[in-house]
């Protein structure tokens, strides 16, 4: 009998442990290689081996300024370089990227944002939606978030 319920809460721990994870696994990932949230939220979030990265403009880490004149290319070039550093401080890569959202301000502009995006994903290219909004934050031309899986 005893041996039974020691059975029995051992399995409730563990199964306690397990709750206790899903509900309280969730990390905050942070890189001084990429700009500071401009609002009440995290560069990105890791729950188990999924790591939800907030979307980034073009806010040069350095000078802590939008590229608000630079073209699409040069915006694009540094959004997915911002992003790369928030994949780096969680120890993951382009390559862990499964899916992204872009959101243009011009969708005239997907050709030259999709010509620089595709040279960052040049193996196994996540899934993607691209939309066009009405207004970025900053009036910034690109914004892109993204999901990655260890």
């Amino acid at each position: 009998m005893n041996i039974v319920k020691l059975a029995l809460a051992g399995a409730a721990v563990l199964a306690l442990a397990g709750i206790v994870q899903a509900q309280g696994g969730k990390q905050v990932i942070s890189s001084p290689n990429a700009p500071e949230a401009i609002g009440p939220y995290s560069q990105a979030i890791q729950v188990g081996n999924t790591l939800y990265l907030a979307g980034q403009v073009a806010i040069d880490p350095k000078t802590k300024k939008m590229r608000s004149d630079a073209n699409i290319e040069d915006q694009t070039k540094q959004v997915l370089d911002n992003l790369k550093a928030v994949l780096e401080a969680a120890g993951m890569t382009l390559d862990n990227v499964v899916s992204t959202s872009v959101f243009l301000q011009d969708l005239n502009d997907f050709k030259a944002m999709n010509g620089v995006y595709a040279t960052y994903f040049t193996k196994a290219p996540p899934a993607r939606a691209t939309v066009q909004v009405a207004r970025l934050p900053l009036d910034a031309k690109v914004e892109i978030s993204a999901i990655a899986v260890k």
